[in-house]
């Protein structure tokens, strides 16, 4: 009887481990990895001033974790809000809330105990972080209403997603300056750019049911709005590390980065969903190469 006990305690317990990940996307680690890109991205910029090896690693650990408590704090949230509409979309369907795997008061305790963990690891910086950190949950919590009253929500997501660039210099060096703006811009263009791609694969849906984004509204011409938008990532980045450029390591992941958007371009397509999903899975390695790129551009 016990082991029969134990049997049926370890499958509700893996089922539920099961769900959790797919509700907070932990089994798609590639928005994970966009989110946290930029936290990264900030403190490696943040490095060319104060120069604290132990302090850049310790600081990278935190936002890394930082954002995977509010990513999926995020999603889960996310998931409630549109839990009405992802029923109707072939892609959304399937997720826990969606399909009434899980209730939503199970949901919102498992976001209150995220956030509670985030907060935690937010009390670790100055006053001045602790303050944008707070605010970029209100940005987090906002996200998914703005599908419902824009054509821009992809830019309010870039907005967000990129919040830890400044978040993390600002924890470092406690002030806000130009270059942090300008890296900060960069972001937001860049997820303007992956966003889009990203969203073209629901857009017939999206249509029946009335919600809005980029990919519906630059529709027929999308290939050039994801150019116009990755050409401004490009030109904040030039015009940032102009000084910089020269034949070394840093300026070749510099330029796999650029190489990176140009072939998402090429290889997306309106009509063919794998083709936008796989491009924007490619932003991965994008985020990669940029942080590396401003990591060598500190040797």
């Amino acid at each position: 009887i016990m082991k029969l006990v134990l049997a049926i305690h370890k499958y509700y317990f893996m089922h539920q481990l099961k769900i959790f990940a797919e509700l907070t996307r932990l089994n798609r680690p590639t928005g994970l990895m966009l989110l946290s890109w930029p936290c990264s991205r900030g403190l490696a910029y943040a490095y060319t001033v104060n120069q604290d090896l132990n302090l850049f690693i310790y600081y990278l650990i935190l936002f890394f974790f930082g954002s995977v408590l509010m990513r999926s704090a995020g999603c889960i949230f996310n998931d409630i809000v549109d839990k009405d509409f992802d029923k109707k979309v072939k892609r959304t369907k399937t997720r826990p809330i969606a399909a009434g795997k899980i209730t939503i008061r199970h949901s919102l305790i498992y976001v209150l105990i995220l956030c509670i963990f985030a907060l935690l690891i937010l009390l670790q910086f100055n006053f001045f972080t602790i303050i944008l950190g707070m605010s970029s949950m209100i940005l987090a919590f906002s996200y998914p209403f703005m599908k419902r009253i824009t054509y821009w929500p992809q830019l309010f997501l870039g907005v967000t997603f990129n919040w830890g660039i400044v978040m993390a210099w600002v924890a470092i060096n406690n002030n806000i300056t130009m270059e942090i703006i300008i890296l900060y811009l960069s972001a937001i263009f860049w997820t303007l750019g992956y966003d889009t791609i990203y969203g073209t694969q629901d857009i017939s849906d999206d249509e029946i049911i009335g919600l809005k984004s980029t990919s519906i509204k630059f529709k027929k011409n999308i290939k050039q709005f994801v150019t116009i938008s990755y050409f401004i990532t490009i030109l904040a980045l030039i015009t940032l590390f102009y000084d910089s450029i020269k034949l070394d390591v840093s300026s070749l992941f510099i330029f796999l980065f650029i190489s990176s958007l140009i072939y998402q371009i090429i290889i997306f397509k309106k009509n063919k969903p794998a083709s936008c999903l796989q491009s924007f899975k490619l932003n991965n390695y994008s985020g990669l190469f940029l942080f590396l790129g401003i990591c060598f551009n500190n040797i």
